[in-house]
């Protein structure tokens, strides 16, 4: 019985560390917080890990990667530079991962700006249409591009941030680069 009780535990502890990206000994205390239930110990890791990702929010971005997708049958294409602290979370598949869907995100919806304070004045979009940040996941329209960022984030353990995307369309005259300004940093227009 004992041994059952521990194998189940620990599966639990595994379940939740996969959904979490937690260290270990969260996984185990929020189950024991919990009373072993999965769904409130998941809860409140997701809670600490939006903890753990607003102190880091602050932390230099210097490293990262420029992604691109192309739509079936080439007419709309989009590219993207995403930037995280060190080369090493760069090269990691969750990260990757969410550079692509991020990418895919900018050639289906056409952001205009990466924050809702970038949103030009002659723009007449809701700020959930018109900043990427705002809109919600194609993937998942329960999420937001914010949240799937800041989750990734939490998984990773590092800051990361979008710095700028371009999006192209076949005959469309080009629409600029939205760039996340940074400080001396004189924003791109095409």
């Amino acid at each position: 019985m004992i041994a059952n009780r521990m194998e189940t535990t620990t599966q639990l502890i595994k379940e939740l560390r996969d959904l979490s990206g937690a260290g270990i000994m969260d996984c185990r205390n929020a189950l024991l917080q919990t009373q072993g239930d999965k769904e409130k110990a998941l809860q409140i890791l997701k809670e600490q890990n939006l903890l753990r990702v607003e102190k880091k929010s602050d932390r230099t971005t210097s490293q990262g990667l420029v992604e691109t997708y192309v739509h079936t049958g080439g007419r709309i294409g989009a590219m993207i530079e995403l930037n995280c602290e060190t080369d090493f979370v760069a090269r990691t598949a969750e990260f990757r991962e969410l550079a692509h869907n991020l990418a895919m995100q900018v050639a289906a919806q056409e952001p205009v700006c990466i924050t809702e304070d970038q949103i030009p004045e002659n723009i007449d979009k809701d700020p959930e249409v018109a900043c990427l940040l705002l809109q919600p996941f194609i993937k998942d329209p329960e999420m937001t591009i914010r949240n799937l960022i800041t989750e990734t984030a939490a998984k990773v353990g590092e800051n990361i941030q979008v710095s700028r995307f371009a999006r192209f369309e076949l005959g469309q005259a080009a629409s600029g680069i939205a760039e996340l300004e940074k400080e001396g940093a004189a924003s791109a227009e095409a």
